[in-house]
């Protein structure tokens, strides 16, 4: 959760304008995600734009998921997201409460509804996702 710690520091001292810049850079920086993945299978529901959720489970037991949208400030949003789950193994990310990690971002106040109606959905593909690996 450092790196999540790290953006609030910057984050909270910045200007909504900036605020928006910060979130877009976030997501410029997000791993590409291939094409062949944006499928109806990898969609997340729910969100105003469109959302790709795939999860690669790793040798190591570690969860890494590879995500993409078609908006700038919701791919920011992704990113911020994933860096609470990121890596991580299944059992860390059931225990992880993401919701209480992005607290402090207050993105609901930040941005406008349809942008953040998704994160729910979104954090909810997470969740069953690792619950699912942690059997």
């Amino acid at each position: 959760m450092a790196a999540l710690t790290d953006i609030f520091a910057d984050y909270e001292l910045l200007e909504a304008d900036d605020r928006y810049r910060l979130l877009i850079d976030l997501g410029r920086g997000l791993e590409p995600m291939p094409d062949a993945l944006k499928t109806d299978a990898t969609l997340v529901r729910g969100c105003s734009a469109a959302v790709w959720l795939y999860p690669v489970e790793r040798d190591d037991g570690t969860l890494h998921f590879l995500a993409d949208s078609n908006a700038a400030i919701t791919k920011g949003i992704v990113a911020l997201v994933l860096l609470a789950v990121q890596d991580r193994r299944a059992e860390e990310i059931v225990a992880t409460d993401i919701e209480r990690a992005l607290a402090p971002f207050d993105l609901r106040n930040q941005l406008s509804s349809n942008r953040t109606q998704g994160i729910p959905n979104m954090i909810s593909l997470i969740r069953r996702t690792a619950e699912r690996l942690n059997g």
